[in-house]
């Protein structure tokens, strides 16, 4: 298998100690790809770094995280704006809402969400979106720019059928990372990426959170990481009723079109 990871928050501190390590293990596991997931007005550089010390196998996000909204001034659009002539930089975020924790205040979440969107009107390039518990205002801000943007992805889906169906009726792209494996919290998924089309289907770690529950054995330090990418997508294609090299091949074809990759190599 030839695998992407569409969202790794590769500048976490928890990998600045073994990031070269954490690389190698990922592409023995056949993971040839990953997108740096830019998060905030301090990371999102930190993934062009990456990306740029990684040419071709590493790409970057650029971004602001909706619990980080308050910080997102017109000196932080610039600064974006500026991450974005960048080519390694292929998508607009991590952006969205995210009601479930209220980090930032809802204005300033709606209100850096359409500045980013903005951005990915101006540059054409895709967008890398996160919604969680604001469907509603989510919908309605998505809306307002429906026929400017381009293609988007709402990435780490853990939502509703409806929700689904929202974003698949908008042609939108879906990001299923180990959220799937947690029986307390994902049960519903199982059944639902059935309705996910090839085409539209992409798969994700957002290591080093959300560690598969079902991974065995487990690691010791608790941490995901992309090598454990594989485990997911196993898990992917036995709730699509599907063989594992197929999810694998139709996931990383959707993801090289969706973000413009080349092929490695």
């Amino acid at each position: 298998m030839e695998l992407i990871d569409i969202g790794a928050n590769l500048t976490h501190e928890s990998f600045d100690h073994d990031r070269d390590a954490m690389m190698a293990r990922a592409r023995q596991a056949g993971v040839v790809q990953m997108v740096v997931t830019g998060a905030s007005r301090e990371h999102s550089p930190l993934a062009l770094e990456l990306a740029r010390a990684h040419p071709g196998e590493l790409f970057a996000t650029a971004g602001v995280h909706p619990h980080h909204a308050s910080e997102y001034t017109s000196e932080c659009d610039a600064e974006m704006r500026q991450l974005h002539t960048n080519a390694e930089v292929v998508a607009v975020g991590e952006c969205g809402l995210d009601y479930f924790r209220d980090f930032s205040p809802r204005p300033a979440q709606r209100r850096a969400f359409e500045m980013q969107l903005q951005i990915a009107v101006d540059t054409g390039k895709p967008l890398f979106l996160h919604q969680r518990d604001a469907h509603a205002d989510f919908m309605a801000i998505m809306r307002g720019f429906r026929d400017r943007i381009g293609p988007a992805v709402v990435h780490c889906f853990t939502g509703t059928r409806e929700e689904l169906y929202d974003y698949l009726d908008n042609d939108w792209h879906v990001g299923i990372t180990g959220w799937l494996c947690d029986e307390r919290r994902g049960q519903h998924l199982r059944e639902m990426v059935r309705d996910i089309p090839a085409n539209r289907l992409m798969v994700e770690t957002d290591s080093p959170y959300l560690l598969p529950r079902t991974l065995r054995p487990m690691p010791k330090d608790r941490r995901n990481e992309p090598m454990f990418l594989p485990h997911i997508v196993e898990e992917l294609a036995r709730d699509r009723g599907e063989d594992v090299a197929v999810t694998a091949a139709n996931a990383t074809a959707t993801t090289r079109a969706f973000f413009r990759l080349p092929t490695p190599g």
